[in-house]
């Protein structure tokens, strides 16, 4: 089975409306759909702590074989609004114990500093099959809504990401732990480079469209193989 995880409301709208979806339950404000037979939606909430407890009561209630974090996220490179990017894996920008002789974004515990996706390569090859252009690479995870600005400069400097959002590196964290299979959609809906500043810098309307024309072909295929 495969488990769509998703933050905001208006993320998964369109898809309970696109597909024949039935609500399962809600579990301490973790909302839980049936998308079609084998593949199930969470609806977690926004930040590190709602979507690390939620992608948790969702393993153990549901034993997904596969999580795919679905959502928008903020661009550090020069990439149109609605680029999609296949998550190659995912560092944590605000976890910072350097005081105790720690790297700079090591997690406690599990004691590393970047998680990985599982099989992004052959996660690419589904998405060039269907016809999807994509981008394969890093993204930042922190427990805040990414501006232009210093703090955007230090974490593209620091960890070298594509993008920046916040929720998908706390599901790869849980999803290490309970050694569930992990991978992440985003779409670009917002701009932090510092280049072409006239260009168009936030659209989400945009990014979910071209987010929901792919994320259920791509978990149906995914379903498929595994």
């Amino acid at each position: 089975m495969i488990g769509l995880a998703y933050s905001l409301k208006g993320e998964i709208r369109s898809l309970l409306r696109s597909a024949d979806a039935r609500p399962l339950e809600t579990v301490a404000g973790a909302e839980v759909y049936e998308i079609e037979p084998g593949i199930l939606a969470c609806l977690g909430g926004v930040g590190k702590v709602n979507a690390a407890m939620s992608a948790q009561l969702f393993i153990d209630r549901y034993h997904p074989e596969w999580i795919v974090n679905a959502g928008v996220a903020g661009s550090f490179l020069d990439l149109p609004i609605g680029t999609i990017v296949l998550a190659k894996d995912f560092v944590q920008h605000d976890v910072d114990t350097t005081v105790m002789g720690d790297p700079i974004g090591m997690v406690s515990t599990v004691d590393r500093v970047d998680f990985p996706t599982s099989e992004p390569e052959r996660l690419s090859g589904i998405l060039t099959a269907q016809g999807v252009a994509h981008q394969v690479g890093r993204v930042a995870t922190g427990e805040v809504f990414m501006t232009r600005g210093e703090r955007a400069d230090w974490v593209a400097k620091t960890f070298s990401p594509v993008l920046c959002e916040m929720e998908g590196g706390a599901i790869a964290q849980v999803c290490l732990r309970n050694g569930v299979k992990f991978t992440a959609l985003k779409s670009v809906s917002d701009r932090l480079c510092q280049e072409n500043s006239t260009t168009e810098y936030f659209n989400y309307g945009k990014a979910m469209a071209k987010l929901n024309a792919v994320v259920l072909p791509f978990a149906r295929e995914l379903e498929r193989q595994r």
